[in-house]
């Protein structure tokens, strides 16, 4: 197991993220997209880790999590991404690493970076020309998070906590800027 600069502590909040070996595309056909979802269900257990919000881009994803047990790599991460890559390499018929390397993360450790990072991951497609608005794109948390879902993967409560309503987080997310973006960039390319 590589060595991380930051420790995975039980009740704390991470961004976990990982793009495509040479920035390639992670999913091949729309149903890669569901499998990923499933494999998702199947090792992000409740009693584990809790998904507060994800991002399904072609090339990369972004999960971020509350960690509720030990061990979030070997028991959890490793275990999802050889499970995904070994079906895409099966189903294409490729060998190799899927992904760039290990998952990369960064600590979640104030409310307000806990509200800007779910605003970041939801306007990813956006900001990436890929969707209109962020309601537009289906592999996001963002529509569980306005009303226009009634998903079972994410678990909204603590982000939306920080907002009187829906309505007042779906305004947040829609204020965003360019600015932001690159802050927000800038901090991940700089945590690990």
């Amino acid at each position: 197991m590589p060595y991380r600069k930051i420790k995975f502590l039980t009740g704390q909040v991470y961004h976990l993220y990982n793009r495509g070996v040479n920035r390639q595309p992670i999913f091949f056909c729309k149903e890669n997209w569901g499998y990923f979802i499933r494999q998702l269900r199947h090792y992000f257990q409740p009693e584990l880790i809790n998904i507060l919000a994800y991002c399904l881009m072609p090339t990369h994803y972004h999960l971020m999590v509350h960690l509720k047990a030990d061990d979030l790599s070997a028991r959890v991460m490793q275990p999802f991404s050889v499970s995904y890559t070994k079906a895409i390499n099966k189903q294409q018929g490729r060998v190799g690493p899927l992904f760039q390397g290990p998952f990369q993360a960064a600590w979640v450790d104030e409310d307000s970076y806990l509200t800007h990072l779910s605003r970041y991951i939801h306007m990813n497609p956006v900001t990436a020309g890929l969707a209109a608005q962020p309601e537009d794109w289906t592999f996001s948390s963002y529509r569980d998070y306005i009303g226009l879902r009634d998903g079972t993967l994410p678990v909204p409560d603590e982000v939306l906590a920080q907002f009187p309503s829906r309505q007042a987080y779906r305004e947040f997310v829609e204020s965003y800027c360019e600015q932001e973006n690159k802050a927000i960039t800038h901090l991940l390319l700089n945590s690990e």
